[in-house]
Formats: C-alpha cells, sequence, structure tokens
C-alpha cells in the first residue's frame, strides 16, 4: 500500500485529500468516527426539524455535505481496516 492514498472526493484530475495510510490505527480510526459523528449529527439535527418549507436546494446541500464526510470516513475505515486484514 502506499504512503497516502487519494480520497474518493477528490475533484480534479490532481488529487489534494489523502489518506496517510501509515498512519497509527487508532488515529485512522478516530478521524473516520469524527466523520461519521458529525453526518450523524447533522442528520438528528435534520430530523427534529420541521423541514416542509425547506428550499429544495437546502436540502441537496446538507445531502451533499453528508455524503461528502461518509465518503471520507468511508475511505479512511477502507485503509484501517486493509491495515488490520495485513496484520492477521
Amino acid at each position: 500500500m502506499n504512503a497516502h492514498m487519494p480520497m474518493t472526493n477528490n475533484e480534479c484530475d490532481i488529487p489534494v485529500l489523502l489518506v496517510a495510510t501509515q498512519a497509527p490505527l487508532d488515529v485512522l480510526h478516530s478521524n473516520a468516527a469524527t466523520r461519521f459523528l458529525a453526518v450523524t449529527q447533522m442528520m438528528e439535527s435534520l430530523a427534529s426539524l420541521d423541514i416542509t418549507r425547506a428550499e429544495g436546494a437546502d436540502v441537496q446541500q446538507l445531502a451533499n455535505a453528508a455524503a461528502m464526510l461518509l465518503r471520507d470516513g468511508c475511505d479512511v475505515m477502507d485503509v484501517l481496516g486493509r491495515r488490520i486484514r495485513a496484520q492477521v
């Protein structure tokens, strides 16, 4: 595995967001968990609101932000899983 893996959400040909694949396992886990927690809190806030008057664009922007955070967390968890499987 390369020392750095491009994150899925890079929107250009030159990746600028990378996962440090050799970072300690607890650091990888913490970073993924932070993103998952942010999405969870965003969705809990959204679920408690009356969104019947929400603009479609607002809901789409929230969904895009949540998807980006989830994808980042999944990318980090992918590296974490590969590292753990390599130890077994």
